[in-house]
């Protein structure tokens, strides 16, 4: 009898950890789906697929079509892609044009992201990166969509920027770790400059380091009963390729999506406040928001 019920035991382990071992992960309230599978995100229909590596940049094929095409969905240049892992920073763009700067170093693009009507389809290019492996899969997400009544706003000024929030509101503390200012020309912005208004006419940007940080267990359950993570935001920005090129680099939202088999929620990430001078230096406001997203993880 006894030798019957280990039998029944170790299959019933066999069989939860056959059956957990297939399902996809889906961190901090995302979907989840594995690598060549679709998901119903933002409005689309869209499938993630063929992760390779080409030099520096991973590249990955994305095919995507509206859930319904008379409904609302994600406009395509507001879709941002990203590595998920164990990654030191960040790494997400846009989907479109990803690949206009990687275009010229790598080789396996057939056809970059582009949208024919009623479509998303092509190549997304994410890089450089060295750390191969920590990449543990993709994520997708859109920063115009918010989830409502989960964003708390703050002022970032120079040349303080942020200061440490309070986990009671969002469940993050976020605060500025690094800070370095500029003119549109690329002539730098110090604090002996404050008290000269001649320094501050025109355009200029600014770029923040932020840390981010959560007690594990917390943001995981916040984030299954919000519906998603949270993202942080800075305003005011610009489209395109903005003022500078690191703007272009790191842009003005992050998505806080960590490996979820890390015991800590740390992230830093550097994002850029662009526009007119005293609204991108001296007015900058960074909100932490709550968003839908999907991941697409190895089979």
């Amino acid at each position: 009898m006894r030798t019957l019920l280990a039998v029944a035991v170790c299959l019933a382990v066999w069989l939860v950890a056959c059956s957990s071992s297939k399902d996809p992960v889906r961190p901090f309230g995302t979907q989840g789906a594995r690598l060549g599978e679709s998901l119903a995100l933002l409005g689309w229909n869209m499938a993630v697929s063929n992760l390779r590596w080409d030099g520096d940049y991973v590249l990955i094929d994305v095919d995507a079509s509206p859930t319904d095409p008379h409904a609302p969905h994600a406009k395509p240049e507001d879709i941002r892609f990203g590595l998920y892992g164990a990654l030191a920073h960040p790494l997400e763009s846009a989907g479109l044009g990803s690949c206009d700067t990687a275009v010229t170093s790598v080789h396996d693009i057939t056809s970059p992201l582009s949208t024919p009507p009623d479509r998303l389809t092509g190549t997304v290019c994410l890089g450089p990166l060295k750390e191969r492996s920590e990449v543990h899969g993709v994520y997708s997400y859109s920063p115009r969509d918010r989830i409502p009544n989960t964003s708390a706003a703050y002022p970032a000024a120079f040349p303080v920027g942020l200061l440490p929030t309070n986990p009671n509101d969002t469940g993050l503390v976020v605060k500025t770790i690094s800070l370095s200012a500029w003119r549109a020309d690329g002539t730098p912005v110090t604090k002996a400059q404050l008290g000269d208004a001649g320094a501050f006419t025109g355009n200029g940007y600014m770029l923040l380091g932020l840390e981010a940080h959560a007690i594990s267990a917390r943001y995981r359950d916040d984030s299954a009963s919000r519906g998603g993570p949270m993202m942080l935001l800075v305003s005011p920005t610009l489209p395109g390729p903005g003022l500078n090129p690191a703007c272009a680099v790191y842009g003005a939202s992050v998505l806080i999506l960590p490996d979820a088999s890390l015991d800590a929620v740390h992230v830093d990430a550097s994002l850029c406040t662009q526009g007119e001078i005293n609204e991108a230096l001296l007015y900058p406001t960074v909100a932490i928001v709550g968003t839908h997203a999907g991941v697409w993880t190895a089979k």
